[in-house]
């Protein structure tokens, strides 16, 4: 059987991608990346917004305009799969196999049953199951729980994902070493709540240990780079930045949501936390680690929102100074409250509030970014970047950084690289030595395309 998985959303879908193909794989499948050779094609789906809802639509409509030609097995998994909102469009366009969130490692019984499965338990088994690790890859992301304990009134993942349950920590001390086995030199702990990582466990014997206790030990593993994603304000606790200062493994960047900057939004959220909770925890973040990065999600347009309330937000914004934002523009989830219950704003008024906070974060991100020109930073080079004369990678601070290669640093890696230029979006740089001495560049194959990504000459 030759088998794809088209992917959406966010990093746990990534993970939840390589889970159901390394149980392909164990079962003989070849894993492709056309659907043209494909046998069984699987959609990975995300329902947090209306847009992957939309893709996902499209592409069944043309996945069964290709099995009337030939035979074709179509499954979905993923949030979408869980809803009833996705469980019709299966019906529709005739989905063979519909596993949810809970459910992934039916799989194998799914494609051995000859006719239509689906399997939408939440299956404890998952949470102990340990996927082999990435071949080949630099960096992996690790799931530490699964589920959400909050009800925020915008969010369908409580439904779609469960309740919050969080996996032990042997399983996952157990899997980073396969990781650090495999050669994986960065790692992202998941979690749709990663800081509320053992509350639903309480006092139950065996011990599991604080999030910020659980960074610590995963400090210590040997691993290079730890990151997380993502973090509740409500579970934020000082201790969490305390044991990131303690621990030169997890890199300085911080990821906390706060969707918006006028508490009585917050409150129609059912965000469980104030304009002013959220600022002490940036003082408690900056207080251990003055130079964090910092990055956030912005929910513009909420229904109920005024002007007032979201000059709040771009106030807020100043007053932090984020270094980077994901941003949208509210987008009504059948299921959730605020669906039931609130009017949503006019789609003109959304658009407009939002594209004013991206200029915001344009002048934010372009203002913090240039303060790191001549700062030596420690890359993760991925490979090549879209001309084949430069690497492209990341900083500790999750910064997209792209370089020239040099003699010796051809291929993917840990480097020192001196930034030279940097935009609100990329950074530009230049691979160093240990004693921040440039290191020499290999000559350049397209002199025309050199010039135009060289570093000094961007804009």
């Amino acid at each position: 059987m030759k088998a794809m998985i088209v992917t959406y959303g966010c990093q746990m879908n990534e993970y939840d991608t390589h889970l159901v193909q390394s149980q392909l794989v164990s079962f003989g499948a070849d894993i492709v990346d056309s659907v043209d050779v494909a046998d069984f094609v699987l959609l990975n789906t995300c329902a947090i917004r209306g847009k992957p809802v939309e893709k996902v639509r499209s592409l069944l409509g043309d996945l069964r305009k290709i099995r009337a030609r030939r035979p074709l097995v179509i499954g979905m998994m993923g949030c979408l799969a869980q809803l009833e909102e996705g469980q019709q469009m299966a019906r529709k366009f005739g989905v063979d196999i519909l596993l949810g969130p809970g459910s992934l490692l039916d799989i194998g019984k799914a494609l051995e049953s000859n006719e239509r499965f689906w399997g939408l338990a939440f299956r404890d088994e998952l949470h102990d199951h340990v996927p082999p690790a990435p071949a080949g890859q630099l960096q992996a992301h690790l799931t530490i729980m699964r589920g959400c304990d909050h009800h925020c009134t915008y969010c369908i993942v409580p439904t779609t994902r469960g309740p919050q349950v969080s996996r032990h920590p042997d399983d996952i001390l157990r899997e980073l070493d396969s990781l650090l086995v495999a050669g994986v030199q960065e790692v992202t702990l998941l979690g749709q709540n990663v800081n509320a990582y053992g509350v639903d466990q309480g006092a139950r014997v065996g011990g599991y240990p604080s999030f910020a206790n659980l960074l610590r030990l995963v400090g210590r593993s040997g691993v290079r780079r730890v990151k997380f994603t993502t973090s509740h304000p409500m579970n934020f606790t000082e201790d969490v930045a305390a044991a990131m200062a303690e621990t030169p493994a997890i890199c300085e960047y911080v990821h906390l949501p706060v969707q918006s900057g006028s508490s009585r939004v917050l409150r129609r959220m059912a965000r469980e936390y104030t304009r002013e909770d959220y600022l002490r925890h940036v003082a408690d973040i900056r207080k251990h680690l003055p130079h964090a990065v910092l990055a956030t999600d912005i929910i513009v347009g909420f229904p109920g929102e005024t002007e007032e309330d979201f000059q709040e937000t771009l106030s807020l914004y100043d007053e932090v100074g984020f270094d980077s934002a994901y941003m949208f523009a509210y987008s009504p989830r059948p299921g959730t409250p605020s669906y039931r219950h609130f009017d949503d704003l006019p789609r003109e008024v959304k658009t407009e509030r939002l594209e004013r906070l991206i200029a915001r974060q344009k002048e934010w991100s372009a203002r913090k970014n240039a303060a790191k020109v001549g700062t030596i930073q420690e890359l993760l080079l991925r490979g090549e970047a879209h001309d084949s004369g430069f690497l492209e990678g990341h900083t500790r601070g999750n910064h997209p950084t792209v370089v020239p290669k040099a003699v010796g640093v051809t291929g993917p890696g840990v480097h020192l690289a001196r930034i030279e230029h940097a935009t609100p979006h990329m950074m530009y740089a230049t691979l160093v030595d240990s004693a921040g001495n440039a290191l020499p560049e290999l000559p350049k194959l397209n002199p025309e395309a050199a010039a135009l990504t060289a570093p000094l000459a961007m804009a």
